[in-house]
């Protein structure tokens, strides 16, 4: 396999006949595929737009999080930079994996949306508007709130009573949060810009960019998953989409697979990157809601079980943490110095 390594860290699992099966991967050969598939332990000559479409979006809730991380991960980025690619909209914030506002290229968010919004409707379904709404005719209501914020972006706050006024018989509240989850909707800039403050309004995905892009089939976005965080297992492509039953389209890929120390699946595209276990990494700062600490259902390939301290701050939150040894809450002598 290309970006493979003769030993240390891999373990092969033989049947009776002593033929080998699988591969084990341990959790330092996995927390370094990670931090190279993630551009973490050499940052790259890639653009934004490029870096953005490679991790497959940025979780974006703190605006200014998406900027950390690209400096992390390209080589000579400035803020300027991202900012450019939001206000000329070949990348936007909006709604996608996790039910989490993401930062992604325009090109993804027309071609991942489609995958992520029955999980989007099951989610709202279930949240306190979504009861309130069971057995309403939503699709005349969101035609007008797309109409509404068409032109004029508008927050929930704005647009839940401008939805009361044309339907009486409903909460506006309820009609706004509706609107945010079932339709395809941007926060468009200054929300996002580097230096700027924005609120968080909404305008239809299909206002803000106009020229559409196609939909994504469901084992390409898994392939280009796997080629940023893999080797995976079903549970980490799960965790990081928010989509269930994906059994089915990953028995149908051809993947490689493998096992990790405690037995699981693992499965990866074929010419998946593996550093040498032994690869000597540099300390990162892994800002908040970062990809390489939240895509994966068992975190333990760069989250220790030990105690450790957590950077706090800001009311109830945690600000990130730092990586060492591609690894939070370790510290091992063999590990560079560089950042």
């Amino acid at each position: 396999m290309d970006g493979g390594w003769p030993g240390g860290g891999a373990d092969k699992v033989r049947d009776r006949q002593n033929a080998v099966v699988e591969t084990v991967l341990s959790r330092r050969a996995l927390g370094r595929a990670t931090l190279a598939r993630q551009l973490l332990i050499d940052r790259a000559e890639l653009g934004v737009v490029e870096t953005v479409e490679h991790v497959v979006g940025l979780q974006a809730q703190v605006p200014a999080v998406p900027y950390l991380a690209l400096w992390n991960r390209i080589a000579g980025f400035r803020p300027e930079d991202l900012a450019a690619a939001m206000l000329d909209r070949s990348v936007v914030r909006m709604t996608l994996m996790r039910g989490t506002i993401h930062t992604v290229s325009a090109a993804d968010a027309y071609g991942i949306r489609p995958w992520v919004q029955p999980m989007l409707e099951r989610v709202f379904n279930n949240t306190p508007w979504g009861k309130a709404l069971r057995g309403i005719e939503i699709a005349p209501i969101m035609a007008a709130a797309a109409e509404l914020t068409a032109d004029q972006p508008l927050t929930r706050a704005d647009l839940g009573p401008l939805l009361a006024l044309r339907f009486p018989e409903l909460d506006g509240n309820d009609l706004a949060w509706a609107f945010s989850y079932l339709v395809p909707v941007v926060q468009p800039t200054p929300r996002g810009v580097w230096g700027q403050t924005g609120r968080s309004a909404l305008t239809p995905l299909a206002a803000w960019l106009p020229h559409e892009h196609s939909k994504q089939a469901a084992e390409d976005i898994v392939s280009r998953f796997l080629a940023a965080f893999g080797p995976a297992s079903i549970a980490d492509i799960s965790s990081w989409s928010g989509v269930s039953r994906l059994r089915e389209i990953v028995d149908g890929m051809d993947l490689c697979r493998y096992r990790n120390e405690d037995g699981a699946d693992l499965y990866d595209v074929p010419d998946g990157l593996l550093p040498d276990p032994d690869t000597l990494v540099p300390t990162r700062f892994a800002p908040e809601y970062d990809n390489a600490l939240l895509a994966y259902d068992d975190r333990s390939r760069v989250i220790d079980d030990a105690e450790h301290e957590m950077l706090v701050g800001g009311p109830g939150g945690h600000v990130g943490t730092v990586l060492v040894d591609a690894r939070r809450g370790h510290s091992p002598a063999a590990t560079s110095s560089r950042a």
